[in-house]
């Protein structure tokens, strides 16, 4: 049987999404704690898939993760719900579980992805955690100069590990946005699908136009070929959250 499901995590603790040998990941707690429950339930089996909609690196946070599980088990989605939210650690939680059809993948079947980063313009007691705290005043409108010239389809080869494997580093970016308040900096980013870092490496570099560091038309050149200097401005992992995956 083939299940849907939606959580939310804070990925502090946890060397990213993708399951690893040594090392606590989110998709690794998830599969523990359905061998758990499966071991223990009447009627079910051994075989687990869990699959999520994309990879999250280490400190990365989801508001919206999508994972499909395949499973041999009785149990309705709203009892594995519960069973699963029993036993996961409490910076793990299933927001919903639905059957799924068969040939629903949680990768390969989205349309597009959208992550949130939240910068904080002050030091906070309780937020380090999922913020940035960026002490210098930045120019928000600089950054939206910026920003608004990576909306379309780009090659953000200048954004990601140059070899990190990726078939194309061709994404088409549908929206992307920057709104203020007076504590924080909020940038939203839809896209077709993204590459290793290209989020925190976009927020670097807009941060570093809003202090005045790096040019509008530097960034146009950063799209345009080849550069490594994105990578010297890649924001850390507090402020990152998968926000949202679309079907």
């Amino acid at each position: 049987m083939r299940f849907k499901i939606i959580l939310e995590y804070k990925g502090t603790a946890y060397a990213g999404w993708q399951q690893q040998k040594d090392s606590k990941t989110v998709q690794g707690t998830l599969i523990r704690c359905v061998n758990e429950i499966l071991k223990s339930t009447k009627g079910s089996g051994k075989f687990v898939e869990l699959q999520g909609s994309g990879r999250t690196d280490r400190g990365v946070h989801a508001l919206e993760q999508v994972a499909h599980l395949e499973c041999v088990t009785m149990l309705a989605p709203e009892i594995l719900k519960l069973k699963l939210n029993d036993i996961l650690p409490s910076d793990i939680n299933i927001l919903e579980i639905e059957k799924a059809k068969n040939n629903f993948h949680a990768r390969h079947s989205a349309a597009a992805r959208q992550y949130l980063y939240v910068i904080s313009k002050r030091r906070t007691a309780f937020d380090k955690n999922y913020v940035w705290w960026v002490k210098d005043k930045l120019n928000t409108e600089q950054m939206k100069k910026a920003a608004s010239l990576m909306k379309g389809m780009h090659d953000f080869v200048s954004f990601t590990e140059k070899n990190s494997g990726e078939k194309s580093t061709l994404v088409d970016v549908h929206k992307i946005e920057i709104t203020e308040t007076p504590d924080r900096i909020y940038f939203r980013i839809k896209a077709s699908h993204f590459l290793w870092k290209m989020v925190r490496r976009i927020t670097g570099v807009l941060v570093e136009t809003g202090r005045g560091k790096l040019t509008v038309d530097d960034v146009k050149g950063f799209l345009s070929s080849y550069s490594d200097e994105p990578a010297f401005f890649t924001a850390p992992p507090s402020g990152l959250f998968l926000e949202k995956v679309y079907y």
